[in-house]
């Protein structure tokens, strides 16, 4: 059983970008952002629910057969589910549509009034809670059975939990664009390599996967 983070960000080290607008919600960067992974077979099959086969299956998915192997339950914060864009709508159901990929129970932080929880269709069970990290991986590591617990993020979320020292494992694919702006996941964790072994290994795609684990 561990505590687990796999993340997306640039060579400049961004998780999010800032060029979204109300035509194009997603932004021309976000695309750029994760095109490895969203080009995998794995990222296909499970996430677009598209079982043709296609898809890239090197170093890239190997990672993305990792994010989603072993896990027991999740963690992300408001924006990942889109509790930002959404905040009043009591029909918003997330980003995720109406079968998401983590078929495990979700533990969505927010500050809000907490919303009743969402059984979606796949085995997906989002709560929503007001938490300190340590609480919310308390009450996910008692939903995961024994299983991997993933703090899916956003950056923030994620900079919080290894800030608090609770994470086990950190793999970040490291794209090969420059975004200049953003979110940083390093910003306030100088020294952060000390106490875990640090490996990488570069993908066809000139993706880099640097996994940091205790």
């Amino acid at each position: 059983m561990a505590v687990r983070v796999d993340l997306n960000i640039s060579l400049d080290g961004f998780a999010t970008t800032t060029d979204q607008t109300p035509e194009n919600p997603f932004g021309d960067d976000w695309p750029r952002l994760v095109d490895a992974y969203a080009a995998t077979r794995t990222f296909r099959e499970r996430v677009l629910h598209d079982t043709s086969g296609q898809g890239t299956t090197g170093v890239d998915d190997q990672y993305a057969k990792a994010y989603f192997a072993d896990t027991g339950a999740e963690i992300m914060g408001a924006g990942m589910f889109g509790l930002h864009n959404f905040p009043d709508d009591p029909d918003w159901r997330g980003w995720w549509g109406d079968e998401p990929p983590f078929r495990i129970p979700v533990f969505v932080l927010t500050h809000r009034v907490p919303r009743p929880s969402i059984e979606m269709t796949g085995g997906t069970i989002f709560h929503f809670l007001s938490a300190t990290p340590q609480e919310a991986l308390d009450r996910a590591l008692e939903a995961a059975g024994g299983k991997d617990v993933r703090v899916g993020g956003g950056a923030t979320v994620v900079r919080d939990f290894l800030k608090a020292g609770l994470v086990d494992q950190l793999h970040v694919a490291i794209a090969p664009i420059i975004l200049g702006r953003g979110i940083r996941l390093w910003d306030d964790l100088r020294g952060l390599e000390t106490g875990y072994n640090v490996a990488a290994e570069t993908a066809e795609s000139g993706t880099v996967h640097l996994t940091f684990r205790r």
